[in-house]
């Protein structure tokens, strides 16, 4: 079974330099990191769900997630500035590879009534946010175990500049995008 990485190295940089002529190897867009963020809200009721997602994003990721706290006290939301208001986890080297492959071949084609991926949720710069709506969708999550239905943004930052490279370089990679 082959990698995302040797799949990159031996098939996406020179379809990408073919397609956008680069000169250089170090022109080629390649993927920096995935960021995955969780936000708990019921956290600052009941500690219970901040630790639930925790071994949740470890399970899904293999790696530990980071507590996010709030920046700011916003009395709307009854938030105090430094109170926990999620999980995240920045995956980078084997592990975003490993991870990219798990979401495209077996977690997004298990999401119900799956189209493809929206074109639209590129920032400008080439990056990527996808958003799922739970958790359940990951193999490792079992049913019985959730406390809660939670959804989750997926951020692919990429060093692409424009769109349509980011576009190009997540397509090699097999994200099914909708047409």
């Amino acid at each position: 079974m082959s990698t995302f990485k040797e799949l990159y190295n031996k098939e996406i940089i020179p379809a990408l330099k073919k397609e956008y002529n680069y000169k250089s190897v170090m022109q080629v867009p390649k993927l920096e990191k995935i960021v995955i963020n969780v936000g708990v809200g019921d956290a600052k009721t009941d500690e219970k769900y901040l630790d639930a997602v925790e071994k949740e994003i470890a399970a899904i990721t293999g790696q530990k997630g980071i507590v996010t706290r709030a920046r700011k006290s916003i009395a709307g939301f009854k938030l105090r500035e430094g109170q926990p208001i999620g999980v995240k986890v920045t995956l980078r080297g084997e592990n975003m590879y490993n991870f990219l492959e798990k979401l495209v071949k077996i977690t997004l084609p298990r999401v119900r009534d799956f189209h493809g991926i929206s074109k639209n949720a590129f920032d400008g710069h080439g990056n990527y946010t996808l958003g799922l709506k739970d958790q359940l969708v990951f193999p490792e999550i079992v049913f019985d175990n959730v406390l809660k239905i939670r959804g989750m943004d997926i951020v692919f930052v990429t060093t692409a500049n424009t769109n349509g490279e980011a576009l190009s370089l997540l397509k090699g990679f097999g994200m099914p995008f909708r047409n």
